[in-house]
């Protein structure tokens, strides 16, 4: 039907012979309708014009055939799969659906919801609609039904509303983290700015790193990636942009790590400064050591710095140009990044690249200047901090009397894992583990966080202005607990056996539950892409992978067949992953554009955490190479947990 004579129709109230009969108006009596409402009929017209327009152009294609000639596809409508189709003739009249029928759905297992919210997501779904559609009775046909299902802001897979217990030690939790928080792109000479603060807030990351330097005169404080050649940023552009964007995504604390590298007049100038910015804001604690953390609950709305205790300025290295040149190639990733290998085959590498290990801090090479301690910048720290010295067993030795954090690298962590798994377990259950990248990634990629999550480290840090496959999962495992930036660490990871012991990481595992998976079809792409994005001769023809990461016996991707030459594939195949640590699984979503004579396109992602899926039909939301969401791209799918 043509769109605009599709707008322009009207539906009885009661069917005949259980079939939608629908009645056509003459385009000059709908504009008389039209002059009754207060807005002009000339602009009623010019919307229903532009929006045909726009219809007929996303539905028609034209390609290349044979270098001279063009043939036109035009897109078929997406019919609703049976499942729905079987859903609302069990829940309706046969033809339209009431509102207290639809409360039955919200209420029932296919597509649970709020059974009160019933009212308005139907009156948001008639608004969506034409304006005659509007004034009839609150009616809902198939296509509607399918439209609700369809939309991932009114059935979204994932639980919305913070639903953790909260009053627990800051230890007690998973706390979303960033790297370099400073820096626009790579490591090496890329500039430094508060525009990657302020974007890495808007998303929800709790904890940002600053490198705290000396500016040229010694008079002031800059920050940037030391040893560089990055362009530095004034510390206190970058502290008033923490503040103003601090609490945009989550009212949940703000931890300021900083890497300090000051003379202590410098230090004292940082103290004024973040006393000044701050004010009643900043939290630090009377004791000189806290026996345990304080709760994201008791801190809400606060910032806290978290920085080893000033004892000595120390001199900066110079850049070792040799091992950017040694790695470079080995940190390339693809367009959308490489695929992110299980963490025993990361702890395997990480062995034989022991010897090639980058210290950050190399007593030979620096300089130590012993000089009176800062009192007053001290007193701020409330999250005492240190790297490793001497044995690893003597770094992850706890201290009952107090609490503080620990810096590895991810080489660092993964060499631990092999030797003392349970001791950074226990280590981590009233203590803080941060987790950085190794100095090699010159590019800002990143690696697999499994290995950190697993042994119980809060702060696995992340390149936030980077893009790829480990930053997906990233971004997805933090979409839990409301998307506030904590998320509550499994209750085997926190507790101790009766002999004491903690739990095993490498421990052979029983299966605790099947994730089914159903991916019924996607939609949205002739919206969000060009025709001959995909492929400059016809249509696409998209497949979509599935799959789990999470511990190495649950991580595995699976893929469905590529339909052909369709903007609204349905591809209607179901998955089984059965999973031995769900509480920290993630479900992978990856749709690609099969082409046989080139790589693959990308065609959108999305990650979500399965201890927070939603059962049921569920729309699906995707998102591109660096983790934005795109704006109509969508799958439609089932989930099921037996």
């Amino acid at each position: 039907m043509d769109p605009t004579r599709q707008i322009l129709t009207t539906r009885p109230h009661k069917p005949q012979n259980n079939q939608s009969s629908c009645r056509q108006l003459s385009f000059s009596s709908v504009l008389s309708f039209f002059s009754s409402f207060p807005s002009p009929t000339k602009q009623s017209t010019k919307n229903i014009t532009k929006e045909s327009e726009l219809y007929q152009s996303a539905m028609e294609s034209s390609y290349k055939y044979c270098l001279c000639f063009k043939r036109k596809f035009r897109a078929s409508e997406s019919q609703p799969p049976e499942d729905v189709k079987t859903i609302f003739q069990q829940y309706s009249d046969g033809a339209h659906m009431s509102v207290d029928q639809f409360r039955k759905v919200l209420a029932g297992p296919e597509a649970a919801g709020d059974p009160d919210q019933a009212d308005r997501i139907v009156d948001r779904i008639r608004h969506q609609k034409s304006r005659l559609a509007r004034i009839a009775r609150p009616l809902l046909v198939l296509e509607d039904f399918q439209h609700f299902l369809f939309s991932d802001e009114l059935n979204s897979a994932l639980k919305s509303e913070i639903h953790h217990d909260m009053s627990a030690p800051l230890s007690h939790y998973y706390i979303y983290t960033g790297h370099n928080s400073y820096l626009t792109g790579n490591q090496l000479s890329s500039d430094c700015s508060d525009v990657p603060i302020i974007k890495a807030l808007q998303k929800g990351v709790r904890v940002i790193e600053l490198d705290m330097w000396p500016n040229s005169t010694k008079d002031d404080i800059n920050i940037l990636h030391g040893r560089t050649l990055t362009s530095p940023v004034s510390l206190l552009r970058c502290l008033k942009s923490i503040k103003e964007y601090a609490f945009v995504a989550s009212p949940f604390p703000v931890i300021i790590t900083l890497e300090d590298h000051l003379t202590p007049d410098l230090q004292a100038k940082v103290a004024k400064m973040v006393t000044e910015v701050f004010g009643e804001i900043l939290y630090y604690p009377d004791a000189e050591h806290l026996k345990e953390f304080p709760s994201p609950e008791f801190l809400k709305h606060r910032v806290i710095l978290s920085t080893k205790p000033p004892k000595e300025y120390l001199e900066a290295k110079s850049f070792k140009e040799r091992d950017f040149e040694d790695d470079k190639k080995k940190s390339e990733e693809n367009a959308w990044g490489k695929e992110v290998p299980d963490f025993q085959t990361e702890i395997s590498i990480s062995k034989e690249e022991e010897e090639r290990k980058e210290e950050e801090e190399n007593p030979e090479d620096e300089k130590k200047f012993n000089q009176p301690q800062t009192l007053e910048y001290k007193h701020l720290i409330t999250i005492k901090a240190g790297k490793p010295k001497g044995k690893m067993s003597d770094a992850l030795r706890t201290d009952p009397d107090k609490v503080r954090r620990l810096s590895l690298s991810e080489q660092e962590l993964e060499n631990a894992a092999v030797s003392h798994g349970e001791e950074l377990i226990r280590f981590t259950q009233r203590n803080i583990l941060r987790i950085y990248p190794k100095g090699v990634r010159i590019n800002s990629s990143n690696y697999n966080p499994f290995i950190g999550w697993i042994h119980g480290a809060q702060m696995v840090a992340f390149n936030m202005q980077g893009y790829g496959r480990s930053l997906w999962l990233m971004h997805g495992f933090y979409k839990a607990n409301g998307g506030c930036g904590y998320v509550k660490k499994p209750d085997f990871l926190m507790k101790l056996g009766p002999n004491n012991e903690v739990f095993d990481p490498r421990a052979e595992l029983p299966v605790k539950t099947t994730l089914k998976v159903k991916v019924y079809m996607g939609d949205g792409w002739r919206l969000d892409f060009k025709p001959t994005h995909f492929d400059q001769y016809s249509p696409p023809d998209f497949y979509t992978r599935v799959g789990i990461a999470g511990v190495p016996a649950d991580a595995i991707m699976k893929k469905t067949k590529a339909i052909e030459d369709n903007w609204a594939p349905a591809w209607n195949e179901e998955f089984e992953f059965p999973l031995t640590v769900p509480e920290i699984a993630l479900l992978r979503i990856e749709v690609h554009e099969y082409d046989m004579s080139e790589k693959d396109d990308f065609g959108g992602q999305a990650v979500l955490p399965v201890s927070e899926l939603k059962p049921g039909i569920r729309a699906v939301a995707l998102y591109d190479e660096k983790g934005t969401k795109l704006k109509n791209v969508r799958l439609l799918m089932r989930f099921e947990f037996v």
